[in-house]
């Protein structure tokens, strides 16, 4: 193997290149933004607008949105065309990169996007997988400026190097990846479903604990309340008001981009409580400069819901089970001061059920299709089907050893999707690369 003639800092990524593969900067083998949205473009023609969050790595566009050009962003600029490889030029290591195969009819991508069309000596595939690989993500990362957006541009991308041998080697290693990616892809797929199914298994355990028990034999009574239907004859239907003294929410002043350390006081974010457990480290540091509203402290054994969140995140409840301390409540969750009457574990369990997600969804505000809103009101009236407190011990007991089950169940599946993540970035690095031989 022989190494191509570039700029040592090309070589030291794209490593040993074999014999008869040529090393170009990709601007002298790509248009880069080839075609723009003209300002005196008619206001009604239609397209189909793809920003950012509408390219996936592997599933290429999805979600691209029909509209007119009136109605676009003034970010809905870049035509697209069948061929086409686009690069996101902000937060490039989320892999917002796809080769455009079939694309919708008058596609345009947000100019946050280098649209790059691939000249006689590229095959557009080839190009598409080359712009997906470690060795060309990381190096635009390199290049990026910024900490919480770090961003490049289009023309600093197109001065980085391209490896490429001849036309039909490159469109032999496109089909190679093609079937290798679609073999991993499809196995990936298998695991996210798994995934989901033990999602809604785990999600169907904690209902039907929390609204018909433990004991399959224990007599049953009408709830009097349709969408509850049986509960076992000695529960009671009560409102989360009978079981709370106080329903608060917090304070989410102006803070610090970054998480606050051990001894700083920092603000939770709503993310906290959208896992199966408290993640306090969703916070962010309270300026130095800004005394903290104390009376929000989290304290360990504290309820905390969301009020305001996506549908389906609204309403996700947590218990706090340990704090660094000095860690405040948001103002888009609410705390539950409870009484004696209720186990704290047992009622995040109800809170977290399907019949108080259909409580939530029913009674939820607000018409932003990202952000809905439940009001105090609607969680003091939400009812529950409540057992004697020790039999809520019980319940909790059980469903805290199922729940660390399925844990460790839902770890050895994402752990093989991560290895199959990384095997096939590995396999297009090392394809476009020519560190491994395609027949």
């Amino acid at each position: 193997m022989t190494v191509a003639t570039f700029p040592l800092e090309a070589q030291s990524w794209l490593g040993r290149l074999p014999s008869g593969w040529q090393v170009k900067p990709l601007k002298h083998v790509v248009q880069v933004n080839p075609e723009t949205l003209p300002d005196s473009t008619d206001p009604d023609w239609r397209m189909s607008y793809a920003d950012i969050s509408s390219v996936s790595l592997g599933q290429g566009i999805v979600g691209a949105e029909e509209i007119s050009f009136a109605d676009a962003p003034s970010r809905a600029r870049r035509l697209v065309e069948a061929g086409d490889t686009l690069v996101s030029t902000v937060r490039t290591y989320l892999r917002a990169i796809t080769v455009v195969r079939e694309p919708p009819e008058n596609l345009v991508a947000s100019t946050g996007f280098a649209v790059l069309r691939p000249g006689s000596e590229i095959d557009a595939n080839f190009l598409g997988y080359f712009t997906t690989s470690d060795a060309f993500v990381n190096a635009v990362v390199a290049q990026s400026v910024g900490v919480s957006y770090p961003a490049t541009n289009a023309s600093d991308i197109v001065r980085l190097p391209i490896a490429f041998p001849e036309l039909d080697q490159q469109q032999k290693i496109a089909a190679f990846l093609d079937r290798k990616t679609a073999e991993i892809d499809g196995l990936i797929d298998r695991k996210r479903r798994l995934l989901a199914l033990l999602a809604e298994k785990r999600t169907a355990l904690i209902t039907r604990a929390v609204t018909k028990g433990l004991n399959p034999d224990a007599p049953m009574k009408d709830s009097g309340i349709e969408w509850l239907g049986e509960i076992p004859a000695h529960w009671d239907i009560v409102r989360i008001r009978h079981v709370t003294r106080k329903i608060e929410q917090g304070w989410s002043p102006q803070c610090e981009n970054r998480q606050a350390s051990i001894g700083e006081w920092g603000v939770l974010k709503v993310g906290c409580v959208n896992g199966d457990t408290y993640d306090e480290t969703e916070n962010k540091a309270l300026p130095v400069d800004l005394p903290p509203k104390k009376q929000y402290e989290v304290r360990v054994g504290d309820v905390l819901v969301s009020r305001a969140n996506t549908k389906e995140l609204l309403g996700s409840a947590t218990l706090v089970n340990k704090t660094q301390g000095k860690i405040l409540l948001c103002d888009k969750l609410y705390r539950l001061e409870t009484n004696a009457s209720v186990h704290n574990g047992f009622l995040v369990r109800v809170l977290r059920s399907r019949a108080a997600r259909f409580q939530y969804e029913r009674d939820a505000t607000g018409t932003s299709g990202s952000m809905q809103n439940i009001g105090q009101d609607t969680l003091k009236d939400l009812r529950f089907a409540c057992p004697p407190f020790e039999e809520q011990k019980e319940i909790e007991t059980r469903l805290i050893t199922a729940m660390e089950q399925f844990g460790q169940l839902q770890d050895r599946i994402e752990s093989a999707v991560s290895r199959l993540e990384e095997y096939r970035s590995a396999l297009i690095t090392n394809a476009v690369t020519g560190q491994i031989k395609v027949a």
